[in-house]
């Protein structure tokens, strides 16, 4: 059956719109993703981060429950039913109540307590958000370096190729010996070997980075540009008990620590203190019970209030729960002094670590600088020749050689940059510092 122009011209647009979401899905597939980008996704993806903040939420409502405890309570009741003989209860069609504390001596160490658990659940969290932090950072600046360095071995490659062709050639005309050609091909098969390496790895951080966005790890391409500047690390060691004792997990250890100690003043104080508490009820009274035949003057409506006063003269579990809590808050407060002295002891490391990885590097550049300068010689002379009267003039094996000394020592910078920047990237994570750097990306 034939159709009208009138109906295919409409139908085009509609078509074309069905489109545009594969279409968008298609360039999404191959959208190359800042630093800044995968970092924030990592975050919103991360099941660690996620229960960072529950147990926020959960240190928050401890806050509340803890302040509450003065807060009016109303509770609605009723208790309808038949009676028969002597009345044993109240004949009540519904009753209000309420009750709250009014004095507590522990209570107050209590709300301080979750105030320092609610801190310590804060800084729990931005520990776990700087680890995620820098594992995303760590792959992302990884698979950066790996781009680089397949692009350097696929170049490097393409030189130890044409060097094999020329063995090749000179062998079988004579002028070489065999042994010329062997390490030719050696340096081809460890360039390959190097590659395939490499690839792997690049594939295993695509994967990882794929885990921690929730993306996919096809096409995961990375922004060099968007990559800041590493900040400069001072060399002296005595701030690293100052920068430790600000690190978050010390902050949390230390916050802990301090919660149990409000916790188990507040179990001690318990004991031989009076707790005064409010109290007070509305109760409806039926009429079509017996209870009128025994009570001379009964009435439907009644209220009581009071306030009600209890001494604890002795209470051996109530005694054994402060020397718990006691116990508890010593073993925090251990352990927070434990968790500053592994930070300042990895601090210190990690701080040595980014100062020898950073004489390698510059002993890496330097050699890749030099390389690509006796690379340049070596272009000019095959070009014009040595300019020298009787000088040897430079062969096509040794253009070719120094092509792939050029690319060797840039691949060897590549790696001794991603060392260093592992390095730096988990200083900065104990210093609390990534955060901040990361964020600098959108500042370039």
């Amino acid at each position: 059956m034939l159709q009208s122009p009138k109906r295919k011209a409409k139908r085009i647009p509609w078509m074309a719109l069905a489109a545009l979401p594969l279409l968008a899905a298609g360039a999404a597939a191959h959208a190359q993703i800042s630093l800044y980008t995968a970092t924030d996704l990592a975050l919103r993806n991360s099941p660690e981060v996620r229960i960072g903040v529950a147990d926020v939420q959960r240190a928050a409502a401890s806050v509340s429950e803890s302040k509450d405890a003065y807060i009016p309570s109303f509770v609605f009741g009723s208790n309808l039913g038949y009676s028969y003989g002597f009345p044993v209860g109240q004949p009540s069609i519904y009753s209000v109540s309420t009750q709250s504390l009014v004095l507590s001596f522990s209570q107050r160490d209590y709300i301080r307590s979750a105030h320092q658990g609610l801190l310590s659940a804060e800084e729990a969290l931005k520990s776990k958000r700087d680890k995620v932090l820098n594992e995303a950072a760590t792959d992302y600046v990884e698979l950066n370096i790996d781009t680089e360095k397949i692009a350097a071995l696929q170049e490097e490659k393409s030189y130890t190729q044409a060097l094999v062709g020329i063995e090749q050639d000179r062998v079988k005309a004579g002028v070489d010996p065999r042994l010329n050609l062997l390490q030719a091909e050696l340096t081809s098969a460890q360039i390959d070997l190097n590659r395939i390496h490499t690839e792997q790895d690049a594939a295993q951080m695509r994967t990882q980075l794929a885990n921690l966005t929730g993306l996919p790890a096809v096409n995961f391409q990375t922004v060099s540009s968007s990559i800041p500047p590493m900040p400069e690390f001072s060399s002296s060691t005595a701030m690293d008990a100052q920068l430790s004792a600000a690190n978050a997990d010390v902050d949390a250890a230390r916050a802990d620590a301090q919660s149990k100690l409000y916790k188990s003043l507040g179990d001690h104080r318990k004991n031989l203190r009076p707790l005064l508490s409010f109290g007070a009820q509305y109760s409806r009274y039926a009429r079509f019970n017996n209870y009128a035949e025994y009570y001379q003057h009964f009435q439907s409506n009644n209220f009581d209030i009071g306030v009600g006063i209890t001494i604890p003269l002795f209470d051996a579990t109530a005694r054994a729960q402060a020397r718990e809590s006691a116990a508890e808050a010593m073993h925090a407060k251990a352990l927070a002094e434990q968790t500053q002295q592994l930070m300042e002891e990895n601090m210190s490391q990690l701080r040595g670590s980014v100062l020898e990885l950073n004489a390698e590097q510059r002993v890496a550049r330097l050699q890749s600088e030099i390389t690509q300068a006796q690379l340049q010689t070596v272009e000019q002379e095959l070009q014009n020749g040595s300019g020298q009267p009787g000088g040897q003039p430079i062969t096509p094996q040794q253009g070719e050689q120094a092509h792939i000394q050029e690319r060797a020592r840039y691949i060897d910078q590549l790696d001794a940059s991603l060392k260093l920047v592992r390095a730096q990237l988990s200083l900065m994570q104990l210093t609390g510092s990534i955060d901040g750097w990361i964020h600098s990306a959108t500042q370039h």
